[in-house]
């Protein structure tokens, strides 16, 4: 398949998830997900598990270090507590995706985009990330100490030399996509209200499109295996996880 284009008969699942909802699904190895930032300016933020011990999940510290990175783009992995590697970033048309800033709570989406609650707006109340992860984590019998630092697709925030962060919201067009591929059966957890740092003072969270289909594993000269020696042993140690030694 192109780079930019799914071939019809690989895809297996394909819907909207819109601005500031959740959603989660088992991603099995051997499949990917595409998220695709519709209408530009969208967050994606995610969490990763072991769909079979949820235990190992995604550690943002071992992803960053071991790649040796501040942001997430092609050719970068998302590695878990165990040194394994739940999925890939194979294919991504945006270049950054935050992995350090977290999501909003409730007091933060009050005091940026004021009140608005069920009662008086439906279903355009005011959401805010870290409930909606609560929400879908607890559909797979976790909780709030099951959340741990998430990426957020599509978002970028750069640090300048004062040491303050710059969200840069020009930073995913319309239509830009990331591939991940997983490299383990994983447990996949979105939501997608507006990044924290977002300046907008309009509550404005845009629909991210998902679409699962089928992938090749990673080839011995894949770019995520090769990038560095960490990730080359964090397939390894994958590799044995699945008993493929």
């Amino acid at each position: 398949m192109s780079h930019d284009a799914l071939s019809p008969e690989h895809i297996v699942h394909r819907d909207i998830l819109p601005g500031a909802r959740n959603w989660s699904f088992v991603i099995r190895r051997g499949f990917g997900l595409r998220l695709t930032d519709l209408r530009g300016g969208g967050n994606c933020s995610a969490l990763f598990y072991n769909a079979h011990e949820k235990l190992e999940r995604y550690n943002m510290a071992d992803t960053l270090k071991a790649q040796h990175t501040a942001f997430l783009t092609k050719g970068h992995v998302c590695y878990s507590d165990m040194g394994r590697i739940l999925m890939s970033v194979v294919e991504d048309s945006c270049g950054w995706h935050d992995p350090i800033c977290g999501v909003s709570n409730a007091a933060m989406v009050r005091e940026r985009y004021g009140e608005a609650r069920y009662q008086e707006h439906r279903n355009a109340f005011h959401r805010d990330g870290r409930e909606l992860f609560l929400i879908e984590l607890g559909k797979w019998g976790l909780g709030r100490r099951d959340l741990v630092p998430n990426v957020n697709f599509f978002s970028k925030v750069t640090v300048d030399d004062g040491g303050r962060m710059i969200f840069d919201p020009a930073n995913s067009k319309p239509g830009a996509f990331v591939d991940l591929r997983a490299e383990m059966d994983t447990l996949v957890v979105l939501n997608t209200c507006p990044h924290p740092l977002d300046p907008a003072l309009e509550w404005s969270p845009k629909p991210i499109e998902l679409t699962i289909h089928l992938m090749d594993p990673a080839a011995d000269d894949d770019p995520c295996r090769i990038s560095c020696e960490e990730n080359t042993r964090g397939f390894a140690n994958t590799a044995i996880y699945h008993c493929q030694y």
